[in-house]
């Protein structure tokens, strides 16, 4: 098994950036498709972005596509998001995940992700 920790939330006033952060250790990362999936209040957790395993291939919401990237550093067993142009309704728990067998076919889905963090909270005010 692997574990994550997320970490680089806060309170940012809207436009601003944040870089969260998401550390494993147990098992190298480089073997999973990596994602990130956020919970806002009153609503189910949703998909944020995910990168395969080398780091070629990225995937997005589609509604977030150049606001947030994602990366990784496999030598660093870590995985970020970077988060620009923050929104109110950015608002949420964000966590990263870990998939064993996730590829381009079922990147978004939570049902795809076999291990998570505890999350990381993102506030954002106006």
């Amino acid at each position: 098994q692997v574990q994550l920790v997320e970490s680089g939330g806060g309170l940012v006033q809207a436009g601003g950036s944040l870089r969260l952060s998401c550390a494993a250790s147990g098992r190298t990362l480089s073997r999973y498709l990596m994602g990130w999936f956020r919970r806002a209040p009153g609503k189910e957790r949703d998909f944020v972005a995910a990168i395969s395993r080398s780091g070629s291939n990225t995937y997005y919401k589609d509604s977030l596509k150049g606001r947030f990237t994602i990366f990784r550093d496999n030598a660093k067993n870590t995985v970020h998001l970077q988060l620009n142009s923050l929104k109110p309704e950015d608002t949420a728990a964000y966590y990263c995940a870990a998939s064993v067998g996730g590829g381009a076919n079922n990147y978004g889905l939570l049902e795809a992700y076999d291990y998570w963090g505890q999350g990381t909270q993102v506030t954002v005010s106006s």
